[in-house]
């Protein structure tokens, strides 16, 4: 399988729903909605609304049931990314290589460019229940709105120890405990979207979560050695930032090499969680592979 041909599929599909979302009209609030397309199609690789399409397909064939709930994750994304830039937290210019959002507008635009993804994302996600008649299906989407509060609260948890723990000797379970918020809680949102929505066993959703929490550690620890080893060129964002800012990272509390080798265990712990699924699972666990691999 030629998962780049396969994500690039994906990622024009998800691009014109992203279109779709944003408010092109000539009013007052004409700078905030550029604001937020701005950042929204950015760029970017897609990759936990294709966790959410790929999810679901373990069991359904058509996508189109969960393609609300992938585009309103890839709002929340953007809105998390808008956010973490900001001065007060990670103080970047760049993004993509493109002037981050505050840089391009202004820090105020930005804020609130961020929080209309935000509420939009569950605009989109309310619409799709408005819409729904099946009562078991509308009840799967229910728990599955829950999922999305409790992941966001997770991601803001873990942004808030991430900048608390700065120039700090964080500990071995707090790093881990950031990562596994910070970043991890929306992926395996993605995953346990698609598999909810697509009436998965419980045994089922257990491996999936699995599986989703391991590429959820593994795209930080990813980050972390591509902050130190990383190309500026590719990545569109400057190298050594985290050094800069005095962040842990796994890089810094255990070595490269030892940041190499748990990325290694983690890819390969995912990818063993979705044995069970053969050979539907195959593009799931080549996004493991295309994670641990990536260069930006």
């Amino acid at each position: 399988m030629d998962i780049g041909s396969k994500m690039k599929e994906y990622q024009n599909i998800i691009n014109k729903e992203l279109e779709n979302v944003i408010n092109k009209e000539d009013c007052p609030e004409k700078k905030l909605n550029e604001s937020m397309k701005y950042s929204l199609l950015a760029g970017g690789k897609r990759i936990r609304p294709i966790l959410v399409l790929e999810t679901y397909k373990l069991f359904e064939n058509d996508f189109k049931e969960c393609m609300p709930y992938a585009i309103a994750i890839e709002m929340i994304h953007n809105f998390s990314l808008i956010h973490d830039d900001l001065p007060g937290i990670d103080n970047d210019d760049f993004r993509h290589g493109k002037p981050t959002n505050h840089k391009k507008f202004n820090e105020a635009t930005a804020i609130l460019a961020g929080d209309g993804l935000l509420n939009g994302a569950y605009y989109v996600i309310g619409k799709d229940l408005r819409e729904t008649t099946d009562r078991l299906l509308l009840d799967r989407k229910i728990e599955i709105l829950n999922e999305f509060s409790y992941a966001i609260d997770r991601m803001i948890i873990g942004e808030y120890v991430d900048t608390e723990f700065e120039n700090k000797n964080i500990s071995e379970e707090y790093l881990e405990y950031n990562y596994k918020n910070k970043t991890g809680a929306i992926i395996r949102l993605c995953v346990r979207v698609g598999a909810i929505l697509g009436k998965c066993s419980e045994e089922e959703l257990q491996k999936l979560t699995i599986y989703s929490e391991k590429i959820g550690l593994a795209f930080q620890v990813k980050d972390d050695l591509l902050s130190v080893i990383g190309d500026e060129k590719i990545m569109g964002k400057p190298v050594g930032n985290d050094e800069r800012r005095g962040k842990s990272t796994y890089v810094s509390k255990y070595g490269l090499e030892q940041a190499k080798n748990k990325l290694e265990e983690l890819t390969k712990e995912a990818v063993e969680a979705l044995e069970s699924f053969g050979e539907k699972a195959k593009f799931l666990k080549g996004l493991a592979y295309y994670i641990k691999d990536r260069n930006k």
